[in-house]
């Protein structure tokens, strides 16, 4: 089955359909080139919660952020892989650079980032101050898009 693309408004609902006391995760990031690491990274951020929300950066603020060439997969494309795995119990595409507005939404309580992320994680004092958590996933090793892209592109052999 795969999971819905959820609008803001909608993203904010279904926090508050899970009821029972369930937990929440949310995640975001650009999820371009599916890879080893993205799933290892999803399946980490589900583990954390009862159902995980990713937000998903818009394919303007790819460009913006990553620049020319980016994304390769468009925003819909990208939505509907990343629904297609387990991990993932709803997506939401936003079009800021970082998605601090978008947690403030749906306050999940868990934010999870990667590890390089440690030094600043969009949403932290949100989270927080509504007793939530962050937690930091470690990296599967040698697996990222842009070492994915450099092979494509014959950089490395």
């Amino acid at each position: 089955m795969i999971a819905p693309v959820l609008d803001r408004r909608a993203a904010a609902v279904f926090r508050q359909s899970l009821g029972g006391g369930k937990k929440l995760a949310f995640t975001n990031g650009c999820f371009d080139i599916l890879h080893r690491g993205h799933v290892t990274y999803l399946e980490f951020a589900r583990a954390q919660a009862d159902a995980l929300i990713v937000g998903l950066n818009s394919d303007a603020s790819v460009r913006r952020i990553k620049g020319a060439g980016r994304p390769i997969n468009t925003q819909e494309d990208r939505a509907f892989v990343l629904g297609g795995l387990r991990a993932v119990d709803a997506v939401v595409v936003f079009d800021e650079d970082e998605p601090s507005a978008l947690i403030a939404e749906v306050l999940p309580d868990v934010l999870v980032k990667g590890r390089d992320w440690a030094h600043y994680v969009s949403g932290r004092e949100v989270v927080e101050a509504h007793g939530g958590r962050v937690v930091l996933a470690d990296f599967v090793e040698g697996r990222s898009t842009t070492s994915t892209l450099q092979k494509i592109r014959g950089a490395e052999s």
